[in-house]
């Protein structure tokens, strides 16, 4: 198994979620985060006084899948994500050691 975390604009997650959605990828986590990828809208830039220069609203999304779905996961989200001709954020694929429940009575899996 593969965690895979990406970090895309704000005005692109909608899009994102609906397309992963669609190809039946619904168990994600979306948290707001600051950054520094280049802004696009106004309202995406945050001058911050504790950190330096410009930071920006960024979502970074989650999402554990097989191994054999990470390619699709990843063209889904750098596909969708794209904001123009430059880099619009990054995708990380990390393996997954172990998934554990948090109660119920099914038993954790090793990959």
């Amino acid at each position: 198994m593969k965690l895979i975390k990406a970090f895309i604009h704000h005005v692109r997650a909608p899009d994102v979620i609906q397309a992963l959605g669609d190809a039946g990828f619904r168990n994600l986590t979306l948290q707001d985060v600051r950054g520094t990828l280049k802004p696009l809208p106004l309202e995406e830039r945050d001058y911050s006084t504790d950190l330096p220069g410009l930071m920006i609203s960024e979502v970074r999304l989650s999402l554990v899948v097989e191994d054999h779905e990470v390619d699709a996961v990843t063209s889904i989200i750098r596909t969708t994500g794209q904001c123009g001709p430059g880099i619009s954020g990054y995708v990380y694929v990390s393996p997954v050691d172990q998934v554990l429940p948090i109660g119920g009575a099914a038993q954790g899996k090793s990959t």
